[in-house]
């Protein structure tokens, strides 16, 4: 019989390696690999002959189709975020940075999914039942039937959940402290982490019990682990915020029951998180409207319209090379934008420094800002407030040209809800609403836009020199 030769696995990014190296070949990190098992956990080892598959049955696509029942938490923000629940049978899981409030809001959604009558099991690999009941205390979740567990073995947590009634939403905080006794590796390791998240998925689609993984991240933000373990789930969500700011952003990057790329907003608070219903508001609260440099941007978050404040601010440099500094938008789309601007619209930009920054901390990700950032960069270096009452929205080419953008009609619709009269826009715009009490300008290309705003500032000097 062959011996069964190990393996050296990447605890960072999985990748396999056929001897021991100090720098990692697939993300070159240092002194991350480590010897395992190839087998652990996984089959019956070497020697054993694969038993005779069955055929199973086979069907077509049309048929009937039902909806995936779901345990809605009355928490509109979460439900939201999850596609509309938690969907029985399936695993979720959630990542964040340490402290951001992942368990906070999975302590919440226990204890109000408890109150409707559900059976909830919370089981903490991190902190002792004593810590889970003082975090329940300061929510006000400590009158509930929230049942904890203080466990990181995955044979006994499949152990209890599988005693007494079913439960219908089990939480195990967190993947990286569960260890197995069919693998011969330290807890954390890929094949730990892979294995239990194996046993987890595989309870929850025996049972219909829905389960919640809590995944710890790496310093780039990801969820720390192999990247296998974000396909075998059902849902992955991201917890984002900013230490400095009080709010929360619960994002979908994945969800094979719901849409992608929703949010739910929170703002921390002392009770816990609260829901932010509204989150154009939270972004647009401190908005000064007569300062140049700033536009706001209607986007788009999953199904939901978001408007932002973009700030800029242009300022001669004293450096041989201008600094560009950037929060909360791609670095490298600022700086096609400046040579966009300094190509075809002639804004000389190489002897100033740009600073932007997306006001509230908010993150945003969608090419439609491209037209409120250039808007801002030239209210900035002209020194001219743009119209307050004004939304900016369209992609930007490298040929000058505004291309159109998806959702226009929803964009304008919570412009229109939050006050604002105007809109610059792509031209041919499709979806355009009729009857909206908006006026819109639409715009072909960047040059247009960077001569509307040096001509309304010719004629404030022109209004001025009347006076």
């Amino acid at each position: 019989m062959a011996k069964a030769r190990t393996q050296f696995i990447c605890q960072n990014c999985g990748t396999v390696h056929a001897r021991w190296v100090g720098k990692c070949e697939g993300c070159n990190q240092w002194n991350t690999i480590v010897e395992e098992d190839p087998m652990g956990g996984i089959g019956g080892g070497p020697g054993r002959t694969p038993k005779k598959g069955r055929p199973v049955a086979l069907t077509t696509l049309s048929g009937e189709i039902e909806d995936a029942p779901r345990i809605m938490t009355g928490i509109s923000e979460l439900d939201r975020a999850t596609g509309g629940g938690f969907v029985r049978g399936s695993a979720v899981l959630i990542g964040g940075d340490p402290g951001i409030g992942k368990s906070t809001v999975l302590m919440q959604a226990a204890a109000a999914l408890s109150r409707q009558g559900h059976r909830i099991i919370y089981v903490s690999g991190e902190e002792a039942v004593a810590q889970v009941r003082l975090r329940a205390q300061r929510l006000g979740a400590a009158d509930t039937d929230v049942l904890l567990a203080a466990e990181t073995n995955v044979e006994d947590i499949l152990a209890t959940l599988g005693e007494g009634k079913r439960p219908d939403l089990a939480i195990i905080d967190s993947i990286q402290t569960l260890w197995s006794d069919t693998a011969d590796s330290a807890p954390g390791t890929v094949t730990q982490v892979r294995t239990g998240v194996q046993a987890m998925i595989r309870f929850a689609k025996q049972t219909g019990a829905a389960i919640v993984l809590v995944g710890h991240v790496t310093k780039d933000g990801q969820i720390a682990g192999p990247r296998v373990v974000e396909h075998m789930v059902d849902a992955v969500l991201y917890f984002e915020g900013d230490r400095g700011h009080h709010y929360r952003i619960l994002r979908t990057v994945k969800n094979r029951f719901g849409p992608t790329d929703e949010i739910g907003v929170f703002e921390m608070s002392d009770k816990g998180l609260r829901e932010v219903t509204n989150p154009s508001e939270l972004f647009l609260g401190e908005r000064n409207s007569k300062s140049p440099g700033a536009a706001v941007f209607a986007g788009m978050e999953g199904t939901r319209p978001v408007l932002v404040e973009v700030q800029a601010l242009v300022a001669p440099t004293s450096l041989g090379t201008p600094r560009r500094a950037v929060v909360g938008w791609d670095s490298a789309r600022l700086s096609m934008i400046l040579a966009v601007l300094e190509a075809h619209c002639g804004v000389r930009l190489g002897q100033h420094d740009v600073y932007l920054n997306i006001a509230g901390g908010y993150r945003i990700s969608e090419p439609a800002a491209d037209l409120a950032v250039a808007s801002a960069l030239v209210s900035s270096l002209a020194g001219l407030a743009l119209p307050s009452d004004c939304v900016y929205f369209g992609e930007v080419s490298l040929s000058g040209a505004i291309r159109p953008v998806a959702h226009t009609a929803q964009r304008l619709k919570e412009a229109e809800k939050l006050g604002f009269s105007q809109a610059v826009l792509p031209a041919a715009s499709a979806d355009l609403p009729k009857g909206n009490g908006m006026s819109w300008t639409e715009m072909e290309s960047l040059p247009d836009l960077v001569a509307r705003i040096a001509g309304s500032k010719g004629a404030l000097k022109q209004a001025d020199n009347d006076d």
